[in-house]
């Protein structure tokens, strides 16, 4: 791999990963905050497959594979929690919900 292309996917990794561990921090509600988890999720998976790509070994794309499937799993069961708190309390903003504390 060129090093100006690996410096480049290096580069919008950590500015992909920064965002949204921001984004994390500062959003009220559980969906914002789920999908800045994703965007770092996909950010993680841009640096593996760059790195993997620029060594040559194939242990980042098995690492890029692993976390596909757990964020897969992440939104299937994320979804449905929200699904189910939302039905119940008519809000998902974090600051309001107290039913996880019960």
């Amino acid at each position: 791999m060129e090093p100006m292309l690996f410096n480049g996917n290096m580069l919008l990794a950590i500015l992909l990963f920064s965002i949204g561990a921001f984004g994390f921090l500062w959003k009220q509600d559980a969906i914002g905050m789920f999908l800045c988890i994703e965007l770092m999720l996909n950010a993680s998976n841009l640096a593996f497959v760059s790195f993997a790509q620029a060594l040559g070994r194939p242990e980042g794309v098995a690492a890029f594979i692993f976390i596909l499937t757990v964020a897969a799993a992440e939104a299937g069961v994320g979804l449905a929690l929200f699904i189910k708190v939302f039905s119940e309390k008519d809000t998902i903003e974090t600051d309001t919900m107290s039913m996880l504390h019960d």
